[in-house]
């Protein structure tokens, strides 16, 4: 049998699916990136299962829902053991830290499966799905951060198991171990699996978190290409948010950030090339969740709002594949898909056995990716959730229920596609609102575990401390900032 492709895989972080040159966003220089999509296929309906960062991580990794894998919002807590390291106690970035939490020790990734089938599996980038410090779910290189997250300089980087602090760029940190990995896998027999996880486009956007070549490519840009609208009155300080010229600060920042990412793209695809690697490797981009930059008068993906927002711009991601050799070329797919879809996918086109992956919600799109015809099923639903938010979709209508109180939103996404006009309450559309309530209920029963079932969460959006459900011992689970909140009875 002959060797299985390599696979790149880059994540970024808060991207929108809008947040690319090739998807309309004219004033935005992402030529790297433009190009992979060029030489393959860019998907335009492609969601994220939560719009925030660990739980679309999780279900990307896992093909389950954040109701299934335990991890519902984006965690605060868990990535660190502070025993075994003493000398961050004092350090306030670290407060809501205690003890290290496998999260996903219970569940099996695309990962372990990958690893268990000849992949050499590395991971240089963000983790945030616990325990950072140690490798797991099949990886066995292993560069991340330890708190999940951090700043675009003065990182505080996990490597062989010790915390250290790295004063240049991130981005470039970043692909300089992912390159120096592809360096080392490159000449073993098995193929490799490398993920790439960048912190880009994520907050802190001002000036002086980014180099000033790309901070200068968009000093002068008005960024009319955007809306700019009053500040949503559920806005929440979840994000950095602004108007006039606080949002031209803010979306400058924002766009160097990408196009600082989209050169170390160029980067990893110099190095397939070079190597004559670029044949033998699949190549994919995404995004973790969308992102609001004023789109609604939200600053803030998800839990940009209280209470949590299911716009579009929150929950569609980036999705690009790119192998010739393989799949067509420039083209660009409507089909609606979930991030729970990519787990059957990847594993069928490998050939490897998914039978006794059948209980995931998730469908394979193969038959896409090996075919031109990639047009529009009409019978595809989506479905989303955070917390108490619940989402169902297809290529029509869009309902979100909010447990148990609501507010509920229906939109006709057909002759409403900016989703500005909510018609829960008008008489015409209750036969709708029953049925897609009564399919969203359904569908989630059938895929909820009921000891983590996220409905039952008090989830402001500000950070997961620790396991939910029945393994909270009682425990808080999720940090509250009341203060933040804003409790709007007018909408």
């Amino acid at each position: 049998m002959s060797k299985k492709p390599n696979i790149l895989f880059v994540l970024t972080d808060d991207q929108g699916a809008w947040a690319l040159n090739c998807a309309g966003t004219s004033d935005l220089h992402t030529p790297n990136i433009d190009k992979i999509a060029s030489k393959g296929i860019r998907f335009e309906n492609f969601f994220c299962t939560s719009p925030v960062c660990s739980p679309a991580r999780a279900s990307l990794l896992t093909g389950n829902i954040p109701s299934a894998h335990g991890i519902q919002d984006w965690l605060r807590g868990g990535n660190i053991d502070m025993e075994r390291f003493p000398e961050l106690k004092d350090n306030p970035t670290y407060a809501s830290e205690h003890e290290a939490i496998e999260y996903l020790k219970e569940q099996v990734t695309y990962t372990d499966v990958l690893s268990k089938n000849g992949y050499n599996c590395a991971l240089s980038g963000k983790w945030h799905l616990g325990d950072s410090i140690n490798p797991q779910q099949g990886f066995k290189k292993w560069f991340t951060i330890a708190r999940g997250g951090c700043g675009y300089y003065n990182g505080d980087m996990v490597f062989d198991g010790k915390i250290h602090v790295e004063s240049n760029y991130i981005t470039d940190i970043i692909t300089d171990k992912a390159i120096e990995f592809m360096n080392e896998l490159s000449v073993e027999e098995e193929p490799f699996y490398l993920s790439v996880h960048y912190t880009a486009p994520h907050s802190p956007w001002d000036e002086e978190n980014h180099p000033k070549e790309f901070i200068d490519m968009y000093r002068n840009n008005d960024f009319t290409v955007l809306p700019d609208l009053p500040i949503h009155p559920w806005q929440v300080d979840t994000a950095p948010h602004g108007i006039g010229e606080k949002r031209k600060e803010l979306l400058r920042g924002y766009y160097a950030s990408i196009t600082a990412m989209d050169k170390s793209v160029g980067r990893l695809i110099n190095y397939l090339e070079e190597t004559n690697l670029i044949d033998d490797t699949i190549i994919l981009f995404t995004s973790d969740n969308g992102m609001n930059m004023g789109h609604h008068g939200i600053w803030g993906k998800g839990n940009g709002t209280f209470p949590q927002n299911m716009f579009d711009t929150s929950i569609k991601v980036p999705f690009i594949i790119s192998y010739p050799q393989e799949f067509p070329e420039n083209i660009v797919c409507d089909q609606l898909l979930s991030q729970y879809d990519f787990f059957p996918t990847i594993l069928e086109y490998l050939k490897i056995d998914t039978s006794k992956y059948k209980h995931l919600p998730g469908k394979s799109f193969v038959h896409i990716l090996k075919s031109e015809d990639v047009k529009q099923e009409e019978s595809i639903v989506v479905f989303d959730e955070y917390g108490p938010v619940r989402m169902i979709r297809n290529k029509e209508w869009k309902y979100i229920h909010r447990y148990p109180y609501g507010p509920h939103e229906l939109y006709n996404l057909l002759k409403d596609p900016h989703e500005d006009h909510n018609l829960y309450e008008t008489s015409e559309c209750e036969d709708i609102v029953e049925k897609m309530k009564n399919e969203l209920e359904i569908w989630f029963h059938q895929y909820v575990d009921p000891s983590i079932d996220a409905t039952k969460e008090p989830l402001s959006g500000f950070g997961q401390l620790r396991r939910t459900g029945i393994y909270s011992e009682g425990k808080e689970v999720h940090a509250e900032s009341e203060r933040y909140i804003i409790k709007s009875n007018d909408k």
